[in-house]
């Protein structure tokens, strides 16, 4: 917190630092357990009527009341990291995009509109990296139309808790009634130390995804259309475990190269080979074949409930990076243009 020199907390934040990522203490609810203080940290994404709206690196947007603020500062928009590779969230967000891309995608000035047949969120939503052009409103009902023209839902995907992110995007979205339905986080951490924890015996590489590893994929019923997404990228591979004869695969994964970057996805283990190092593995070999192309830095995404998954890609030194959000269209009032029926 801001200290004077009578050493006293000053708030040193104003309207029109919105925006920016600050610190604020408050003071708590009147009557309420718990501490006297509470501290918030994160980006200053509106202050009108004496409220104030920060959001949290999660995503989650905290409201405070102008009259409790008893101190407030700026703080660095990119706080030094102790470990992973030195990215930005733009980097991030290009690589990723191009390591899952859709079968059709239109510009709208520096938002990118992708479609898959409904194949993933990631693959059937805007990428909002810059400006659209258009003021906000008018993007939007461009968003819908396009979408609707698919006879798919819109989403807009967007990040928290990055330099360059998208808090601000969030919250007008929500004022506009977008729902956000997934959160996740994007990891970073090095290749090397993944490819040293295990041999990889057994795992088999390949360019494609064959019929066993489809059978042991979790999304069932896999088209022509989330063929093309799954081998998209600038050099994918997949990896198998073969299980016991007429069975799915014991294990799975696929890594896609791009640069100084490989990016690990659909690590899956048969619940029944749980625990026995087999995501280790494949994840191992992945991690050698991407430093044979010159991998140097690794990313991947992990659900925010997922604890197995955290716990396994904590110990192989990954780190959160950023939160990522898919926010998806208000449902259309009955009689409107442009509604759907279920």
């Amino acid at each position: 917190m801001e200290i004077s020199a009578s050493g006293r907390l000053e708030v040193r934040i104003t309207a029109s630092d919105v925006g920016k990522r600050v610190s604020v203490r408050r003071l708590g609810e009147p009557g309420a357990p718990g501490e006297k203080f509470t501290d918030t940290v994160g980006v200053l994404t509106s202050w009108d009527d004496g409220v104030l709206l920060i959001t949290r690196k999660s995503g989650e947007t905290v409201r405070i009341a102008e009259s409790s603020l008893v101190a407030g500062k700026i703080v660095p928009a990119a706080p030094a990291r102790r470990r992973g590779p030195a990215t930005s969230y733009e980097e991030l967000a290009r690589v990723a995009a191009r390591a899952w891309r859709p079968v059709e995608s239109e510009r709208l000035g520096e938002w990118e509109l992708r479609a898959a047949g409904g194949f993933t969120r990631r693959a059937n939503s805007v990428l909002p990296l810059g400006d659209p052009g258009l003021p906000l409103d008018e993007a939007l009902s461009a968003v819908r139309r396009w979408y609707g023209e698919r006879g798919l839902p819109a989403y807009v995907q967007t990040a928290t808790g990055a330099e360059g992110a998208q808090e601000q995007l969030c919250v007008e979205l929500e004022r506009r009634g977008w729902v956000r339905e997934v959160t996740a986080e994007l990891w970073i951490g090095a290749p090397a130390p993944v490819a040293d924890r295990d041999p990889g015996s057994g795992v088999v590489l390949s360019r494609t995804a064959d019929e066993a590893w489809l059978a042991r994929y979790r999304r069932k019923g896999v088209s022509e259309v989330a063929l093309k997404v799954l081998g998209s990228g600038p050099s994918v591979w997949f990896a198998t475990v073969p299980g016991a004869p007429g069975r799915a695969p014991a294990a799975i994964g696929r890594c896609v190269v791009d640069g100084r970057w490989v990016s690990f996805a659909a690590v899956e283990v048969d619940p029944e080979q749980r625990r026995r190092g087999l995501a280790t593995a494949v994840m191992a070999a992945l991690a050698r074949q991407a430093l044979d192309e010159g991998a140097s830095a690794a990313w991947l995404q992990v659900e925010t409930d997922n604890a197995g998954a955290r716990a396994l890609y904590a110990g192989m030194g990954f780190a959160a990076h950023h939160a990522y959000h898919h926010y998806r269209e208000p449902d259309p009032q009955p009689g409107t243009p442009g509604a759907r029926r279920s």
